[in-house]
């Protein structure tokens, strides 16, 4: 900014800053501190951007205002599905505003807002929680939406995909639109399409748009998939000068790579993950040290050292943030040639790592920690499935004996991480297999057993270890965070436990929370109960500032990992050094300069980055729990229209008035059973003990039963599914088909 902006700014706010300040227009605020000329076009610049930093606020007239002084608050909106939101204030350490549905206005979810704080007492809606009114948009989130072309008798609009986008869309014409480079398609009735939104003004009146690109009927394959990218906004394409500067690359090592580096590749060193993983970029190594204890290593793929900050290939890795992972594909932070190619740890070949190895006594008390780039050799590439397959069993060769060996240790860090305060909030996944079409044809439960647990253990030792040791040596980088609850929220979900008659006491007792965690597990209603206190936590997120992270008890924690996938962890190894050699602990205060001025990032940057890939991850997950959703739901309307519907086990989680919610266990999806379809009985909700009773025969349904049920409706836009109970001659048949299947398989 120059002298002159800044003198600009400083006699803007002395204005508004004054006891007897009424609310001005830009033409009265000029004529105030004498602005004319030229000069007045530099106000207006610097009104505008003070407007869109929340800094300062336009109200009626077009009048300006400090926000304190007239209940203005300014942050990003996020809408529930029912209608109404919350706005995130900008301003650190801020409760979220509430909005009712009928004061969001044309905001739309993710648009950055200015509210009006209501003067009334905290909203009763919403226990304890201020409550807004949106009065201006800032800045939209997005200007485009995906949905459902339909028509009435007189017009053409769009039925939008994102239940939070409560309008239709007015579309004037679905004449020939850009489809993509090459040619041209005209949209018809069923076509999931991608609309432009134009001005909107009033929420009493339905947005207007243009189309402008079509995907394809909405039941054609791969439409689904590509209607989750257009609408969370997902890359599909490298820029060209990045991909010229990966292709630039070796494929293989060359011995000026090795220079200064720890030659690890005669150490037995192995990954672990999924089965279906193509980029692996962790691994891991144990032993027992002669004294006892024990030395962990993990390596990790050096990133770093083939993408330079500032590039072509560094600024859309920082674009994207991090890889998302859909049911049919990845969209990866890099080219597959990095990321399933050159710094992917692939058995039996060279690769570029940067190590920590942690020697740990006996009581797995971390003793030191050193780091260094190094070169590694993975001996072998384990599944998850393959590792607890051995783990189970006793050891029969070399492999089994190292595996046996780093159970060991990962069993006591886990044991240890939990006695001094950590949550297990660990959930189960289902997978979602699909064919090459995309057509779902497999939900496979995945447990976090002793092989997840063990890479899991040894990821958060490595992450802690080099988040202690950039604080030590105070260089700028990104935490990962997650602050202390909020004690209401806390006192909320304490009543939703007391709900399922459990003893609950004071939950911001961390020992208070570890218990009732410990007493949910494997009962019927864990899920919910999980998922409530989740929704009670304040979520992780990245910081330039080491706030601590509360879920896992530690007082320093970032990722560090996984920087194939996430630009967080890429920060993290420039941070960390080009040799990974820490400053002697006794520095002068020129070295201690020195080290900080040579940090790759200065703080505000931190801040700025921190910032955007957190957002990226919050759509990156959306966009994979909406996906994965959506491929759970086509499973089971494939269901309806089989003769046979398979038969699930169910379990009963919640007993409403309206019916019984009920968890497949096996698909990790809750569906609802209406009371209307419980025809053997006429049934009465007892509120009391949470019953659905049969008036004549006295039969009852309760949380913890166990059912078998089928598919009686899927509702693929509410994303909801509903079941019906199993009679005995459906489960008959239901086993006999299972037999027959087994016999033919």
């Amino acid at each position: 900014m120059s002298s002159n902006g800044r003198k600009i700014r400083d006699q803007i706010f002395a204005l508004l800053s004054r006891k007897d300040y009424r609310p001005l227009n830009k033409i009265e605020i000029a004529r105030k501190i004498g602005v004319s000329g030229r000069a007045r076009v530099a106000l207006r610049r610097m009104l505008r951007d003070l407007e869109r930093s929340g800094e300062i606020a336009r109200i009626r007239k077009d009048r300006y205002v400090l926000p304190v002084e007239a209940d203005l608050v300014t942050g990003k909106l996020s809408i529930h599905p029912v209608g109404y939101g919350f706005l995130a204030q900008e301003k650190s350490g801020e409760p979220d505003v509430f909005i009712a549905a009928e004061n969001i206005g044309t905001a739309m979810h993710g648009d950055r807002v200015v509210a009006r704080i209501s003067p009334e007492a905290p909203s009763r809606r919403i226990k304890g929680r201020r409550e807004g009114r949106v009065i201006r948009i800032l800045e939209r989130a997005h200007n485009t939406i995906v949905g459902t072309l339909q028509r009435s008798r007189n017009f053409y609009y769009v039925v939008p995909d994102d239940p939070r986008f409560v309008h239709d869309v007015y579309v004037g014409s679905v004449a020939a639109v850009s489809n993509d480079r090459e040619s041209e398609a005209a949209a018809n009735v069923g076509d999931k399409v991608v609309v432009r939104l134009g001005a909107w003004e009033s929420r009493h009146v339905n947005p207007e748009g243009e189309i402008i690109e079509v995907l394809g009927p909405a039941a054609a394959p791969g439409v689904d998939m590509l209607s989750i990218i257009r609408k969370y906004h997902l890359p599909t394409e490298f820029p060209r000068d990045a991909l010229e500067q990966v292709s630039r690359i070796p494929e293989n090592i060359d011995a000026r790579q090795l220079v200064g580096r720890e030659d690890l590749r005669n150490q037995f060193i192995v990954t672990i993950d999924p089965d279906d993983a193509r980029d692996f970029d962790d691994a891991i190594d144990v032993e027992k040290l002669p004294k006892g204890g024990w030395r962990l290593g993990v390596h990790i793929a050096d990133v770093a050292a083939y993408v330079e900050p500032g590039t072509a290939l560094d600024r859309e890795a920082r674009r994207r943030g991090n890889s998302v992972y859909l049911p049919d594909r990845v969209i990866p932070m890099l080219p597959e040639r990095l990321s399933n190619g050159v710094c992917s740890l692939k058995p039996e070949v060279d690769r570029l790592t940067h190590s920590v190895f942690i020697n740990f006594d006996k009581r797995g008390v971390v003793r030191s920690a050193r780091f260094a780039r190094s070169v590694i050799r993975s001996a072998h590439r384990l599944t998850y499935k393959e590792a607890y397959a051995i783990l189970t069993a006793p050891p029969r060769d070399h492999l089994g004996e190292q595996l046996h060996l780093t159970w060991e240790l990962a069993a006591l860090l886990r044991r240890k991480r939990f006695e001094h305060g950590a949550l297990d909030l660990d959930f189960p996944e289902v997978k979602v297999w699909v064919d090459k079409q995309g057509e779902p044809i497999r939900l496979e439960r995945v447990e976090n057993d002793e092989s997840h647990q063990l890479i899991e253990e040894f990821m958060l030792a490595a992450n802690e270890a080099v988040a202690r040791e950039l604080k030590k040596r105070a260089i700028p980088t990104i935490y990962r965070v997650h602050e202390n609850p909020d004690p209401e929220k806390l006192a909320e979900y304490r009543e939703f436990a007391l709900s399922f008659n459990y003893k609950v006491g004071d939950l911001t007792h961390r020992a208070e929370l570890q218990r009732l965690l410990a007493e949910i597990r494997g009962k019927p209603e864990e899920q919910a109960l999980k998922v409530g206190l989740l929704k009670s936590l304040k979520r992780a997120r990245y910081d330039p500032q080491s706030l601590g992270h509360y879920g896992l008890a530690k007082t320093n924690y970032l990722h560090f990992t996984s920087p194939i996938r996430r630009y967080a962890d890429l920060v993290v190894h420039r941070a960390l050094g080009r040799d990974g050699t820490p400053l002697p602990s006794a520095v002068s205060r020129t070295a201690e300069r020195r080290s900080r001025s040579d940090a790759p990032y200065h703080m505000g940057e931190i801040a700025s980055i921190a910032e955007h890939i957190s957002t990226t991850e919050r759509n990156a997950a959306d966009a994979e729990i909406d996906a994965a959703q959506m491929k759970k739901l086509e499973f089971f309307q494939r269901q309806l229209g089989e003769g046979n519907p398979q038969i699930f086990s169910a379990t009963i989680v919640d007993v409403r008035n309206y019916g019984l919610m009920v968890e497949l266990p096996d698909a990790l999806l809750t569906g609802l059973i209406h009371v209307s379809s419980l025809a053997d009985d006429f049934y009465v909700f007892e509120p009391g003990r949470r019953q659905l009773i049969g008036r004549r025969s006295r039969k009852r349904f309760q949380v913890g039963d166990n059912l078998s049920v089928f598919v009686a409706r899927v509702d693929q836009f509410k994303r909801q599914v509903d079941f019906a109970i199993a009679a005995a001659k459906e489960r008959s048949k239901a086993t006999r088909r299972s037999k027959r299947s087994s016999k033919n398989g």
